[in-house]
This record gives C-alpha cells, sequence and structure tokens, in this order.
C-alpha cells in the first residue's frame, strides 16, 4: 500500500503481553502460604522467573502487581508518586502510626513532611553526632572481651539509647524505654505478617493477633505519655519532641495535636531502631567477613580521624566507609516491599492499570538483580567508586524516590558512620564458629541470628585491657 504524499501514516499500537499471573495462588489465602515459608525466595523467583510485571495475591479479591524492572520502579515512586495512595505495607504501618509523614500521601504528606524537615536541617544532625557517638562509646563500653554478643539485639539497643537522647532527651524512664524496645518489636513482626497474611486473618481471635494487639496499645500509651509529660512541663530540650510541639498546623495554624504528635513520634521511633539495627548489624558482618575491608576503613579512621573521636566535619571525610555502608545498603536492604497503589485509571510503562490496583516492588530483590550488579552476591564497596559504572536509574533506592523518599536520609547516613566509626575503632568483633547467618524479612530484612565475639582493638581510639571500654 501506498500512503498519498502529505497523507498521515497509519499507526500501528502495540498491545503489551498481558501479565503474567505467579503460580502458587491457593484460595482464600492468596500466596500467604510461599510469602510466609520465605517471603524473601519467593520475591526474588519472581524476577527470575516473570517480566517487567507480575501478578500475585496478597488480599483475595485484590489485585497486587509487582514491579521489577528499575525504570518502571523509578516512573511508579517519581512520574507517578504525586497521583498514588501509599499502598498495603503502610495501610498495615498505619495500624501503629496513625497518619504521619510515612504512611500520608499527596497534599497532606507535602504539609507533614515540612512540618518535620527543620528536625532533619544540618545544624541539627550536626548537633546530634556527639550524642551518637557517646552513645555508641556507651554501649561498646559494656561488651566484655572474650563475651559471645548478640549483635543485633546489641544494635537495637544502641539505636534505641541514640533515639532516646535524640528524639526524647530523657522524657522517658530508662525501663520505659526499654518496654517500649520489646513492644516495638512484637508490633513490627506483626506488620510484616501482616502484610503477607488476607485481611480476615488478623479479625480470628489468635494470640498473635491479642500480642499485637496489646502491643499495639502500650507502644502507642508509652509515647502519648512523653508527649503530655513534656507539653504539661513546658520545657523546650531542644530534641525532635520539642521542635514538633512548636510546629503548627498549616492547614489551621494551631499547634499540632497530641496525637499527631505521637504519631510523627512513633514514625521516627521505628525508623530510628528496627531499620538502623539492622544496617548496622549488616555492616558489622560484613566487616567481619572480610579482613581486607575492615582494614581499609581502620587506615582510612587513622588518616582522617587521628586520635579524636569521630565528629560531625568528619562525616563527609570518610569516603570509602560510606561506600561500605552503601554496598550494604545494596546487598542487604531493610525493605523487602515497598507499595503503592493507583487511585484512577494508571498507565506503568505499555500497561494499563485499573483504580484500586495495589502496585510493589522489593528493593532487597532489586537490588541483587544479576543484570543489574555484575556478581551481585559479592559485597565490593568499590563497586561504587566514581570510576565504576553507576546501576541504572532506579536500580538502587536505598532511601526510595520522588516526593516519598525518606526525611531522614541524610541523619540516617549520619547515624551509621558515627556508630560504626565508634565501634570498630574501640573493639574486633569475629563470627562466632558454627552458625550461618541468614536474612529473615518481617518488617524489615535483619540477621535471623547473628553472634560475634568481641576481641579488644589495639591502636587510636581502641582499649587496651579488660572491658571494651577499660
Amino acid at each position: 500500500m501506498i500512503t498519498p504524499k502529505g497523507a498521515r501514516r497509519p499507526v500501528t499500537l502495540v498491545t503489551p503481553p498481558p501479565i503474567p499471573r505467579a503460580a502458587g495462588s491457593l484460595p482464600l489465602l492468596g500466596h500467604a502460604v510461599r510469602l510466609m515459608r520465605d517471603n524473601l525466595a519467593f520475591i526474588a523467583s519472581l524476577r527470575e522467573n516473570y517480566g517487567p510485571l507480575v501478578e500475585i495475591t496478597l488480599q483475595p479479591g485484590t489485585r497486587t502487581v509487582i514491579v521489577q524492572d528499575p525504570e518502571l520502579v523509578r516512573t511508579m515512586l517519581t512520574d507517578l508518586g504525586p497521583s498514588l495512595d501509599k499502598g498495603r505495607f503502610f495501610e498495615k504501618m498505619g495500624q501503629l502510626l496513625g497518619r504521619s509523614v510515612v504512611t500520608a500521601a499527596g497534599q497532606e504528606h507535602v504539609r507533614k513532611r515540612r512540618q518535620l524537615q527543620p528536625a532533619f536541617a544540618r545544624p541539627e544532625i550536626a548537633r546530634y553526632v556527639d550524642i551518637m557517638r557517646d552513645e555508641a562509646t556507651a554501649a561498646v563500653g559494656t561488651w566484655e572481651t572474650g563475651r559471645v554478643l548478640d549483635v543485633r539485639e546489641a544494635m537495637v539497643g544502641l539505636s534505641l539509647d541514640m533515639l532516646a537522647k535524640t528524639v526524647f532527651s530523657g522524657s522517658l524512664e530508662e525501663s520505659a524505654f526499654r518496654r517500649l524496645r520489646d513492644d516495638l518489636s512484637v508490633v513490627m513482626n506483626g506488620v510484616g505478617a501482616r502484610v503477607m497474611l488476607p485481611d480476615w486473618v488478623e479479625r480470628l481471635p489468635l494470640p498473635f493477633n491479642r500480642r499485637f494487639d496489646q502491643a499495639r496499645e502500650a507502644v502507642r500509651a508509652t509515647i502519648d505519655r512523653a508527649v503530655e509529660s513534656l507539653q504539661a512541663s513546658g520545657r523546650d530540650t531542644g530534641d525532635m519532641l520539642s521542635l514538633l510541639l512548636r510546629a503548627t498546623d498549616e492547614e489551621t495554624g494551631r499547634p499540632l495535636t497530641g496525637d499527631q504528635i505521637s504519631s510523627e513520634i512513633l514514625t521516627l521511633a521505628v525508623a530510628g531502631t528496627e531499620t538502623t539495627a539492622s544496617v548496622l548489624s549488616w555492616v558489622l558482618y560484613e566487616l567481619a567477613r572480610d579482613p581486607d575491608v575492615e582494614a581499609r576503613v581502620l587506615a582510612e579512621l587513622d588518616e582522617v580521624l587521628g586520635e579524636e573521636p569521630v565528629a560531625f566535619g568528619h562525616i563527609t571525610r570518610l569516603p570509602y566507609l560510606k561506600r561500605v555502608i552503601d554496598e550494604a545498603l545494596r546487598l542487604h536492604h531493610t525493605g523487602w516491599l515497598v507499595t503503592r497503589r493507583t487511585v484512577t485509571e494508571t498507565r506503568l510503562g505499555a500497561w494499563t492499570l485499573p483504580a484500586g490496583t495495589e502496585l510493589a516492588y522489593c528493593q532487597h530483590a532489586l537490588h541483587r538483580d544479576p543484570e543489574l550488579y555484575p556478581d551481585p552476591l559479592r559485597f565490593d564497596p568499590d563497586r561504587w567508586l566514581d570510576s565504576a559504572e553507576p546501576p541504572p536509574t532506579g536500580a538502587y533506592l536505598p532511601f526510595g524516590a520522588g516526593r516519598h523518599k525518606c526525611i531522614g536520609d541524610r541523619f540516617a547516613l549520619t547515624e551509621l558512620v558515627t556508630a560504626i566509626a565508634t565501634i570498630v575503632r574501640r573493639v574486633r568483633l569475629g563470627l562466632a564458629p558454627g552458625q550461618t547467618v541468614r536474612p529473615v524479612a518481617q518488617a524489615t530484612v535483619r540477621p535471623r541470628t547473628l553472634l560475634m565475639t568481641v576481641r579488644p582493638r589495639e591502636g587510636a581510639g581502641g582499649p587496651r585491657t579488660g572491658h571494651a571500654a577499660a
């Protein structure tokens, strides 16, 4: 057929292939059995066996599409971000957090983000470094030489201590913080399970559900008491809680309500304990596995810090330690399922998705894709050198992307650098023999068990005898 001159050529529309459905779905349960058995392995298998999109069932009757192509993930988070709701994971987190900066979407999220932004400004973070370092030093001081340490539990304790001083400045008694840590652990494990299980399961009168409800109420009550106590005292302790007490609601111009403040503080508590503790644990694990990487970290610390303790001015002058943390965030990312939900009919790449479609991606699986990262299971900090080929856009998302990117990313990186720099100069942690360290994914991806033996570190910043802090 000859098209007359000046006439428009006919447009050929390419119909995308249908989105495949993952095998193994069961009536009433969907893919819950496979997810509960080993969620990380199941999600990894999707990347191996299906294309850029694959459908699974979390909630029978609701379509859940796993986005596996990095460019489509980027589109979902950035281009489509303002038009999407937060989805199932954040809905379940809302059972604990209420309407916080993490669970809110749209303009509500923008308002809440602006309210919290001053807490993460450079002067505030600089002030927190000394607090973080002192807490890390104190924690190491309790580790006896020769002791086998449960590193995951120790890092949760350290993260909680740093949280206590930067967020609450002693507004809660120590016993209340210990209860908060235990209750948070129950709730976060429960949130992880509730994402995978159909909604009807959480309405059953099961011990699992009762423990979750009791722990959630206890966590909320603990935070509420801290907020009420500081409100009543009228003191400004210079912490994040005091900052929120001074903040105003953009819509009403009035101070935030106690419930609003509690939701934001709980968000900081969750991010500042579970996530931070998991990343710290994985970094210490990798340093113990590779003496050469550990030696380079120590050499850089000695060169930059000399005999000084780590301070804010050092943070950006430790590029190798930063690459170690970047690689830990890639290989051991703590987020296993991040969700969004379409509000209207939505175009994602070549596919059109109806309103109410759950979208999700797995950072842990994305960061281990061999098509995106050569030899992906090898811990290699030098893959982040400026001279190395960068990963494709959307392939590395340690803190998310778009308007919902983690508001505390700079705070978190500062906390990680400060804690690691303090710990490794004082003690040498060696892997206890006979253990296999495996990841387990609940609300975060953490080591199931990580036991390490404490030895003193000779040299700059290190102890000489006795306890680790002697």
